[in-house]
């Protein structure tokens, strides 16, 4: 990676559920572009379907080693941190940054942390134990500490079957994990089953069986301490020592805390606990005390390898990637795989004889970083690179259509127990992986999409065959029903959302609100939603999701309400202003899990904020005028008092903030679509019905509801409702005329008269809009023209005597919630 000139650097440190993670999207998310590196390809995963949320997918990739989502106009990058593009952008974050630590990945952990940089801005997250290292290799960043959000207790030793729900148990093997959820199988009725090796999908479908209620057990490996968000309410460890590929040995005080603090959410309290007593794997009263007063010993140390090596030969290469560093913090990184790899084959008489070019020892040190997905060991890794490489450095440089489409084959079968499927998922990540390498392959991206679908199809396979193994429904639904729980009976939903239980109906699911049958008893009730609520679970979160991806046409307003597919969803409410509302979901979506509450809440907000500026693109650009710091006070006195007004207002009172305003601003205002007419003040498109309704909707939540008028109407009589300047329509006797009818007028008028002389204006416009004598009388008057008497069967004559004198506009204190500050300022200038 290439370090350049950057902004600042912070540092933000701190336990788990401190929202570190969130803060970092939000920040990069404000920048105009941005990159953030993540520790696990799930995390990766995760994050990026958030920031599509709200960015879109045509502006926000996706980067691991084995799945690359790169639209042309992206901006932001969701990355593992080994795939961190060397861009130009305006933010750089990096997350678990104390993995600089870790004897296999820390050196690129170092490398991102001392040489990756944000234009504008870079962050740094995590724990307080990389403190001094932070001190030692960025002086100049700002260390920001971030406290937990809730509390974090130790529970106890807790045998599986007395364990609580919402809990996770974490083991850190696949035997283990097996074990354990085939215990919870038959003792709790099942659990759903994470791991890092499992792919994106599979550990969603699994997480959404817990998330959703559907089990509630949750039984992982020490990948859910890297971030990834679930509701839990209990860790339990099955055991304190793992195997680090090196040797087996206890987990540090900081790993066990980063494990346990995956209990709660936000403000939630969570517990943690172990399902040993005694033993080696049960907790010491000092680890218990330091995970939960998050006091834990700082690093004194970081792993680190050249990251620009030596392309010139692949003994330059191996040289300088087995030098030391300067004296320091810093610690030569042990042996990894992919160096221990390059070793062998350097080794190897013919892979020497094709490396006589710096090009071809890149190729070879790229031949050298594919990971070893499977997990076969040093040795059969090594021969399948070698494969890999003789075929890169070879004719022209691709790896073999043929050998590539029969081993991809092979791995294409859903047949087989969990194992075998885990296994092939691997295997593939493996072709996945080459097939992202742009010229490793003649035809890569049809290769990728291959590999792609095959990793879903065994994903799914590998979901439908955890969740036969190790949630038996059976047995659930026994013990629920047992416990008075009718919460795991067969549930069916209908296509018209009649929810049934057992073949009997039970009530009706309209959006994302259930109704009990009217017809059961009060007793019942608890019962029956018990019944309905976990199958509902999976079933809002479908609705949520198809909700997050409905076109803009799905969605209309109805009054102050939002409806999609026939049911209310939000209500507008009145915000800092009139053209500023504030969306809020209906308490129906309070079932939704947070996160995809929140994306629903956004996906509302883009589509209320799209049709504003559709339907009241000048109401919401007079919004942010009014407040515009660098305006004059004049022209935001008169933006603030037409936002109020709901972009339509009479000149009159107005007169004195009008002729204040300099001739660039009434050009200003006129490109917002704004009319300065004669008689009023007003934006033409606000008089189309579409924009009428929704301009009425906004001044109805601030206690204003003026009429609307018929559809189409250019003349109103005076029984017909509409008949206000606030409803686009000057009252004149018997008729109203629409307002821009008498700015047309007015301006016809104006065109035909000579200065001060007589003339005769033109009735034709008049007459053509059904304009009775006497309303054209009247307007005539108040345009300021007076009537001469003529002979008696001459047209009438008349001549100009000038507009009215202005009145004081009326001086209005500013308050919060309306925008006539600027008002209140315009007042008090001279």
């Amino acid at each position: 990676m290439t370090s350049r000139v950057s902004g600042a650097v912070t540092a933000v440190l701190g336990p788990t559920n401190t929202g570190k993670t969130h803060l970092a999207i939000e920040r990069m998310c404000a920048h105009s572009s941005g990159i953030i590196g993540f520790p696990l390809r799930l995390l990766a995963r995760e994050v990026y379907d958030r920031v599509v949320a709200l960015k879109g997918a045509n502006q926000v990739a996706l980067v691991t080693g084995e799945e690359k989502i790169v639209p042309p106009d992206a901006r932001w990058f969701l990355c593992t941190v080994e795939s961190m593009p060397d861009r130009d952008v305006a933010f750089v974050a990096l997350d678990e940054a104390q993995l600089g630590a870790d004897p296999e990945r820390g050196h690129v952990f170092t490398d991102r942390l001392m040489h990756v940089r944000g234009r504008d801005e870079t962050m740094i997250l995590g724990s307080e134990a990389l403190k001094p290292m932070i001190r030692a290799l960025v002086p100049d960043a700002e260390i920001i500490a971030r406290p937990r959000f809730s509390t974090l207790t130790y529970a106890g030793a807790k045998k599986i079957s007395r364990l609580p729900k919402r809990s996770a148990i974490v083991a850190f093997s696949a035997e283990e994990v097996y074990a354990v959820a085939e215990m919870l199988r038959r003792l709790r009725g099942g659990a759903a089953v994470v791991m890092g090796a499992l792919s994106p999908r599979t550990r969603n479908a699994q997480v959404e069986m817990f998330q959703a209620g559907e089990v509630d057990y949750l039984v992982a490996t020490d990948a859910i301490g890297m971030g990834l968000n679930m509701d839990v309410a209990h860790v339990a460890f099955a055991g304190l020592h793992k195997f680090d590929g090196r040797r087996r040995r206890r987990l540090t005080v900081a790993e066990m805390a980063q494990i346990a603090g995956r209990a709660g959410r936000h403000h939630r309290d969570g517990t943690f606990g172990a399902l040993a007593e005694e033993g080696p794997d049960s907790f010491l009263p000092e680890e218990v005390l330091a995970i939960e007063e998050h006091r834990f010993p700082r690093l004194d140390h970081l792993f680190w390898r050249e990251g620009d090596p030596d392309l010139s030969s692949i003994d330059a290469l191996i040289k300088t990637l087995e030098r030391r560093p300067e004296p320091g913090v810093l610690r030569a990184a042990p042996l990894a795989t992919d160096l221990q790899v390059l070793k062998r084959l350097a080794d190897e008489p013919w892979v020497r004889d094709r490396v006589g070019r710096p090009a071809m020892v890149a190729r070879l040190w790229a031949a050298c970083g594919i990971p070893d997905f499977r997990k076969v060991g040093i040795d059969p890794h090594a021969r399948f690179v070698s494969r890999v490489f003789g075929h890169l450095s070879e004719g022209l440089g691709h790896v073999p259509h043929q050998w590539f489409a029969d081993e991809i084959a092979r791995l294409d079968n859903m047949a087989g127990d969990v194992e075998t499927l885990a296994g092939r998922l691997s295997a593939i990540r493996s072709w996945a992986y080459i097939a992202q390498r742009a010229d490793w392959l003649a035809d890569p991206r049809h290769w990728a999409e291959r590999t792609r679908e095959i990793e879903e199809r065994l994903s799914d396979g590998l979901h439908a065959s955890l969740t036969q193994r190790f949630v038996d429904k059976r047995t659930t639904a026994l013990i629920r029903r047992i416990g008075a729980d009718a919460g795991a009976l067969p549930v069916i939903i209908g296509p018209e959302g009649e929810v049934l239980v057992e073949d009997h109906p039970i009530g009706r699911l309209e959006g994302f609100r259930f109704t009990v049958e009217a017809g059961a008893r009060a007793n019942d009730k608890r019962l029956l939603l018990a019944a309905a609520e976990k199958r509902l679970g999976t079933e809002r979160s479908r609705r949520a999701e198809a909700l997050i991806a409905a076109e803009h046409d799905a969605f209309m307003l109805r009054e102050d309400r939002l409806v999609w597919d026939g049911h209310g969803v939000a209500r507008l409410t009145s915000g800092p202003s009139l053209g500023r509302p504030v969306l809020r979901l209906e308490r129906d979506l309070d079932c939704l899990a947070p996160l995809q509450r929140d994306q629903v809440k956004a996906r509302l907000e883009t589509w209320l904020a799209r049709s504003l500026d559709r339907q009241l693109p000048a109401l919401v650009r007079l919004a942010g005028l009014a407040r515009e710091a660098k305006a004059s006070p004049a022209i935001r006195a008169v933006a603030a008092a037409l936002e109020d007004a709901g972009g339509i207002a009479p000149r009159q009172p107005l007169r004195l903030m009008i002729d204040a305003l300099s001739p660039d601003e009434r050009r200003r205002l006129r490109g917002l679509g704004i009319t300065i007419g004669t008689l009023d003040v007003f934006d033409p498109r606000l008089l189309k019905p579409g924009a009428a309704t929704w301009r009425r909707t906004l001044m109805t939540l601030w206690g204003q509801s003026p009429a609307l008028p018929r559809p189409g109407a250019t003349i109103l009589k005076r029984d017909e409702p509409g008949r206000t300047v606030a409803s686009g329509f000057r009252p004149l006797g018997e008729q109203a005329v629409r307002i821009d009818l008498v700015e047309r007028i007015a301006r016809a008028a104006h065109d035909a008269r000579v200065g001060r002389g007589p003339f005769t204006p033109d009735a034709a416009l008049a007459t053509s809009i059904g304009l009775e004598a006497a309303t054209l009388d009247r307007l005539m008057g108040d345009l300021g023209f007076r009537k001469i008497r003529g002979e008696e069967n001459e047209p009438a004559r008349w001549i100009w005597r000038g507009r009215p004198p202005a009145r004081p506009a009326p001086r209005v204190a500013a308050s919060p919630g309306n925008a006539f500050a600027a008002l209140a300022d315009w007042g008090r200038t001279p």
